[in-house]
């Protein structure tokens, strides 16, 4: 199918998300859609699964226009989405996933007929590449699998059209691969997809032309062939982006933290950090790499007083804080930037200079005897904004209504500006753009050459490998290797997070 969206448009208060954009893909073409946080990618793909309505423009397949009402309405007509967190049933088997909701029946009382279910899920996955087992449980199943039941389940549904969001966020780099040559193998069947990316590389390896947009419209077009990383960075931002991290060699030091036989449970009392050690020295980056869900989330937790740990010991330059509370922690020294910079990072409908001072408001100048000093507070934040290039109207702006970008500035610029031992940054860079990236890794590397010991923990094997002076990988709640840079390729570390370790 060939699919245009002519002159879309759509504005909501105070925001004009989509500005008369047109794009198009043929059929049996892979479209790479590019743009920074807010570029109106998201909004644009609502409107066409069915979810928003256009305040003007028009959708075209093969010719002619289409009207969607409701995402059920979108799925009629053709188009798949699949959506970078997974819409998967646990307990689930893939074949009671893929058909759930559109399931083949038998007899009068309209039972479940199984067995032609499971033949169905059988032959679409056999005719386009996409091997499963179509009697595993979903629980039971890697992501990259998982990832295959999903695209199982828009292909069932007759999708000729197929949007994937963000699709490779949480795979391996080999589970990358893989993806890259199921989406070629259905764009050479005849689908067409449109691959929502913010990783560079990516677009430029698996798209056959790529749309950029830039603050709700598009910005340019242009191919893999013509373009490189750097041109497409630029497009998306509107001038030119350091792409690579300058940083000299480590200098490290004598260890800071100092992580022994640790042992973290989840919410659900499961184990999901088995007898972790490692140590971070000062002056050095050690980048945690591994596929979200393998007890990263927990470690740090732990490590910032945000859990109890079940045993072991976190040391920090020989003083024992295990168990002790987020206070003690960043009073002992210790930056955190986490990972949910919404639930963990920041205080929607509180300004950005009470947000900034939120780990220090107790202390002076910023208050004395129970008081806010506010002139004090005043004068530190707007020095904060104009240091660390927050872009926001004033330092009494809600921060809830800044970019993400601008949001994490706040917290980098919280957590940065008073004298660190060990910085812990958890996904530092997520749902960020490009220029965005590039600030934020500029600062950590500042804060690394000050002699501060820095642990970093991130999803994005590329921020893994331009920052990390040496690479530990978790899988399973362990940590499986830890390697110097020299010696950490996409290839190696890969296998490691996949639970290989030859």
């Amino acid at each position: 199918m060939r699919l245009e969206l002519q002159k879309i448009t759509k504005q909501f208060p105070g925001v004009l998300a989509n500005d008369r954009i047109s794009i198009s893909v043929d059929r049996g073409q892979v479209l790479g859609l590019l743009g920074e946080n807010g570029a109106g990618k998201t909004t644009l793909m609502n409107i066409l699964s069915g979810l928003y309505r256009p305040d003007s423009g028009k959708i075209f397949i093969d010719g002619k226009e289409r009207v969607f009402r409701d995402p059920a309405q979108a799925i009629e007509a053709g188009i798949g989405m699949v959506h970078q967190h997974f819409m998967l049933v646990p307990v689930f088997d893939v074949t009671e996933s893929v058909v759930l909701g559109n399931e083949p029946t038998r007899g009068l009382l309209g039972s479940f007929d199984r067995a032609t279910a499971r033949k169905q899920v059988v032959e679409l996955s056999e005719r386009h590449g996409l091997q499963v087992d179509p009697d595993a449980k979903i629980e039971s199943l890697p992501v990259g699998v998982r990832q295959r039941v999903e695209i199982l389940k828009a292909l069932y549904r007759k999708s000729d059209i197929l949007v994937l969001d963000e699709p490779s966020a949480v795979l391996t780099p080999q589970e990358t691969d893989e993806l890259f040559e199921i989406i070629r193998g259905l764009a050479k069947r005849g689908t067409s997809i449109i691959f929502i990316t913010h990783k560079l590389n990516e677009v430029i390896a698996v798209a056959d032309k790529i749309t950029v947009l830039r603050r709700g419209a598009v910005a340019g077009e242009t191919t893999p062939k013509k373009a490189t990383s750097a041109k497409l960075a630029e497009m998306m931002v509107g001038r030119e982006v350091q792409l690579t991290v300058k940083r000299s060699k480590s200098k490290a030091a004598a260890p800071v933290l100092q992580v022994d036989r640790l042992r973290v449970l989840n919410d659900d009392g499961k184990l999901t950090v088995n007898n972790v050690s490692f140590d971070v020295r000062s002056g050095e980056i050690l980048a945690v790499a591994g596929v979200q869900g393998n007890g990263q989330t927990e470690l740090v937790e732990a490590l910032t007083g945000l859990r109890q740990s079940d045993s072991g010991t976190i040391k920090l330059g020989g003083q024992d804080l295990t168990n002790t509370s987020p206070r003690v922690i960043a009073s002992a020294g210790v930056a955190h930037i986490p990972e949910d910079r919404n639930r963990d990072g920041m205080v929607k409908g509180m300004t950005v200079a009470e947000n900034y001072i939120l780990n220090t408001y107790h202390l002076e100048p910023y208050s004395s005897k129970g008081v806010l000093n506010r002139n004090a507070i005043a004068q530190a934040a707007e020095q904060a904004v104009r240091d660390f290039d927050v872009r926001t109207p004033s330092i009494d702006t809600d921060i809830a209504t800044l970019s993400g970008g601008n949001q994490q500035k706040v917290i980098v610029a919280r957590e940065f500006s008073r004298n660190v031992k060990l910085v812990i940054a958890a996904q530092p860079t997520r749902g960020l753009d490009v220029g965005s990236i590039e600030y934020i890794h500029k600062r950590i590397v500042e804060q690394r050459d000050a002699g501060a010991a820095v642990l970093i923990v991130s999803t994005e094997l590329d921020e893994v490998l331009a920052l990390g002076d040496r690479v530990a990988v978790m899988y399973e709640g362990k940590v499986v290797g830890i390697l110097d840079a020299k010696d950490a390729t996409r290839e190696r570390v890969g296998l490691l997070m996949g639970g290989i370790q030859k």
